[in-house]
């Protein structure tokens, strides 16, 4: 019988992001997105990283498993990988997380913005050398971390 880890109110949930690889050619970012809409996944989070040959397309969905099964059935490579994302009320938030993880000495190695948020809310997806020192931080400067489940729709 497996055992379940229970998570404690407050414990750091991660928000799911997928780095797909892709050919550098046209209609790739058009198949994967509809791969994805067709089977009702929504794109939470986008961002792409461009070179000669080839693309990462990095994305946060609504549904992970539900991509995993998608981008495996498909063929498609893909790392998957945890980060934080935060939520803010206004542009002015941006120093507050930054300041905030400078003091804490913890390295940010990209951020990109959500494209949706519920609630109307900006937020950012981050991605960091320590994700739950980063999520105490964050919380310690009154900032709400987001989870997986408050993006599910």
């Amino acid at each position: 019988m497996p055992s379940e880890v229970m998570r404690r109110p407050g414990d750091f949930q991660p928000v799911i992001q997928f780095s797909i690889h892709a050919d550098n050619k046209v209609g790739r970012l058009n198949e994967i997105i509809g791969l994805l809409s067709v089977h009702q996944v929504h794109v939470i989070a986008l961002s792409i990283l461009d070179t000669t040959d080839s693309s990462i397309i990095r994305i946060i969905v609504d549904y992970p498993e539900d991509a995993q099964k998608l981008l495996i059935e498909h063929q498609f490579s893909y790392v998957q990988s945890e980060l934080i994302a935060v939520e803010l009320t206004s542009e002015e938030e941006i120093k507050t997380v930054t300041c905030a993880l400078v003091q804490a000495e913890i390295n940010i190695h990209y951020i990109y913005p959500f494209l949706i948020r519920p609630n109307g809310r900006y937020a950012l997806a981050i991605s960091l050398e320590d994700n739950e020192l980063a999520a105490e931080t964050l919380k310690r400067n009154q900032l709400n971390v987001l989870g997986q489940e408050d993006i599910a729709r």
